[in-house]
């Protein structure tokens, strides 16, 4: 699995990006568990400013996690689970890559074993 295959780099590259961060991967969590929430709702429940959390909930959005939609006069943030999905399933075949590789070694190192025993 390397970053050119299928495209699939760049997004992921993104999710990757903006879950790095503690708070993002709080306010990731609190919309998942609240559904649409403002950012000055957030803003309560967090140590820093709402300016702050609309910083955030930008990176999220470019990558893809959320979406803000204006109600009025105010923007409600949702979860969107596509982006993570898609970076769950490369992490899942990443795993499943490495587990291949090590079968391999290990069998490997099994047989050479078993000959130096036999020898």
């Amino acid at each position: 699995m390397t970053d050119t295959d299928n495209g699939a780099a760049e997004p992921v590259n993104g999710v990757l990006v903006a879950l790095s961060d503690p708070t993002r991967r709080h306010l990731l969590e609190l919309l998942a568990t609240q559904g649409e929430v403002t950012a000055t709702k957030l803003a309560e429940e967090l140590p820093v400013t709402r300016q702050a959390v609309v910083k955030h909930l930008a990176v999220l959005d470019a990558a893809g996690l959320v979406s803000g939609s204006r109600v009025g006069r105010e923007v409600r943030y949702a979860v969107r689970p596509a982006a993570l999905d898609a970076t769950a399933q490369w992490m899942s075949a990443l795993a499943a890559d490495w587990d291949r590789r090590l079968a391999d070694i290990k069998r490997v190192a099994e047989a050479a074993e078993r000959d130096a025993r036999q020898g």
